[in-house]
């Protein structure tokens, strides 16, 4: 029994990443205006790591595990779903997400490159689990404003703002 139970979570371990990136992500041809051009490789590595971010915070939200999140946010936005996974795990709960579709469209980067803003019409799956059974689930559409800052080897998210459509 140990054993079928170890294979199990090792192939539910190795297709999960498999389930985020079955999102449908449309990028938004970019337009910033302002001194500093954004260059394709940069585009590319924040679009990269805003969706691992968004696999990050699944993980930790169905975990109940605010180190998940150690990677991919900083400031505000890590304080933010720390303060949420605290509050889910004291009540029992916990959550489910499954990427839908991303609408991402960057809109600003800083002079200094220090930081870059996008917004992100997100549409996703979400179940909540009452001590591992399901409440509810329901599908949900929002914009997510969205700002990112470098660090050693990757973006991370600082703000991470939803408002549901």
């Amino acid at each position: 029994m140990t054993k079928f139970l170890l294979v199990m979570c090792t192939v539910f371990a190795a297709t999960f990443p498999l389930r985020a990136d079955q999102s449908a992500v449309r990028v938004e041809p970019t337009n910033v205006q302002g001194p500093r051009p954004l260059v394709k490789q940069t585009e590319t590595a924040v679009i990269r790591d805003y969706l691992q971010a968004w696999q990050s915070v699944s993980a930790a939200l169905e975990q109940n595990r605010a180190d998940l999140l150690d990677r991919d946010f900083v400031g505000a936005a890590k304080d933010k779903l720390t303060d949420t996974i605290q509050e889910q795990a004291r009540l029992g709960l916990s959550t489910r997400y499954q990427d839908r579709s991303h609408d991402l469209q960057i809109v600003y980067y800083s002079p200094e490159g220090l930081s870059i803003q996008l917004i992100d019409n997100v549409e996703y799956d979400v179940e909540i689990l009452d001590h591992d059974k399901i409440q509810t689930t329901q599908r949900v559409r929002a914009r997510y404003i969205v700002v990112l800052t470098p660090a050693e080897v990757r973006w991370r998210v600082r703000i991470f703002q939803g408002q549901p459509e």
